[in-house]
């Protein structure tokens, strides 16, 4: 879950000391989160959540629905490559 979360903070462009921040958590808290530390109470999840995508929920989040997520996963899609042509395979010395 935590790597979800650290997903959606990077997707929506919030640093996690401003999420930090906007939760009421440390900096080394949400760190801790983002690792997905066992340790952490709940509570400090969904305020963290809140602070990076007001009204999401956990079930959102799990389900990937939200479109900062979407579009970024649409960002790291792999794009086919064509092959090197022979004067660009001559030009790089293959």
């Amino acid at each position: 879950m935590g790597l979800l979360v650290a997903r959606l903070r990077l997707a929506r462009q919030v640093k996690q000391s401003d999420a930090a921040l906007r939760a009421g958590l440390s900096r080394n808290t949400a760190y801790r989160l983002e690792k997905g530390d066992p340790g952490l109470a709940l509570g400090q999840v969904l305020r963290y959540l809140e602070a990076i995508s007001p009204g999401s929920t956990l079930l959102d989040l799990l389900a990937e629905k939200d479109p900062a997520l979407l579009a970024l996963s649409a960002r790291e899609k792999t794009q086919r490559v064509r092959d090197l042509s022979a004067a660009e395979r001559e030009a790089l010395d293959f």
